[in-house]
């Protein structure tokens, strides 16, 4: 069983200044992490690798400094890593995000199984995996809550839909991305970072993809377009209402009109 999964690096705090050109957020000099959605679908990973063997590939999109995240995933046990780096991939929205990471997976040679969080904190779409199994033709599941059977040809899986929970037969190949708590994560071995201090992460760019076309890459392949984006701006004014129940209830009322939400 050959799996891939996809993991990100994302700003470690919430205070990141936005860029007002071009909307996208301004990540060099800030604390980084592994996107926490991520570690589920590695620890997914790793229970699968358990029951049926296999190799574990995490792949991941962004400069150089996001091997911190392939490090970190070959110190909880992942085989190999490849890194997706070029400056042209930068302000990527969701497509183009979707397809650049798709190109970057038909490098990496044969799989089974795809596996992605259900989201990242940093954008919050929970659409790149769908988007990108799109892109490569192969079947996918949202919303994995459980794994109930790994079979040699398909993966038996749980969706948690708004009302209902379905089970899926998916054939291999295939991408699932999954919810938080389907596993609890595993903490990095010390003795798995040292093992693995030196092995070699394969970056790859536009020159190796096969479509080598510009325009479907970075802010030339989004159509989205931010038209505005900016931090909340933070108010910590308060009053304070001394009085009856009927005296507080008019205090609020007027407060309410005079703020013309009444």
């Amino acid at each position: 069983m050959n799996t891939i999964v996809c993991i990100k690096q994302v700003p470690g705090t919430s205070k990141v200044e936005v860029d007002e050109k071009t909307g996208v957020l301004k990540r060099d000099g800030i604390d980084t992490k592994m996107n926490p959605y991520d570690l589920y679908a590695l620890e997914t990973a790793f229970k699968i690798k358990e029951e049926k063997g296999g190799n574990i590939s995490v792949i991941s999109m962004g400069p150089p400094q996001a091997m911190e995240v392939i490090r970190e995933a070959f110190s909880m046990g992942a085989d190999s890593g490849v890194l997706i780096s070029d400056r042209k991939f930068a302000g990527a929205d969701v497509l183009a995000t979707s397809y650049t990471i798709s190109q970057g997976i038909r490098k990496t040679g044969d799989f089974d199984l795809i596996i992605c969080g259900k989201q990242t904190t940093d954008g919050d779409t929970a659409q790149v995996g769908p988007e990108m199994a799109e892109y490569l033709g192969i079947p996918h599941v949202a919303n994995v809550r459980s794994i109930l059977k790994i079979e040699d040809d398909y993966i038996t899986v749980e969706m948690d839909m708004p009302n209902t929970v379905e089970v899926v037969d998916v054939k291999y190949p295939c991408l699932l991305t999954v919810e938080k708590d389907i596993f609890e994560p595993r903490l990095p071995s010390y003795k798995k970072k040292i093992e693995s201090k030196d092995r070699e992460i394969k970056v790859i760019s536009l020159k190796d993809f096969e479509d080598k076309d510009e325009n479907k890459y970075g802010l030339n392949g989004s159509p989205t377009q931010v038209e505005r984006i900016f931090p909340p701006e933070s108010n910590s004014s308060h009053e304070k209402w001394n009085g009856d129940s009927d005296e507080i209830s008019k205090n609020i009322f007027n407060k309410l009109k005079e703020l013309k939400f009444v």
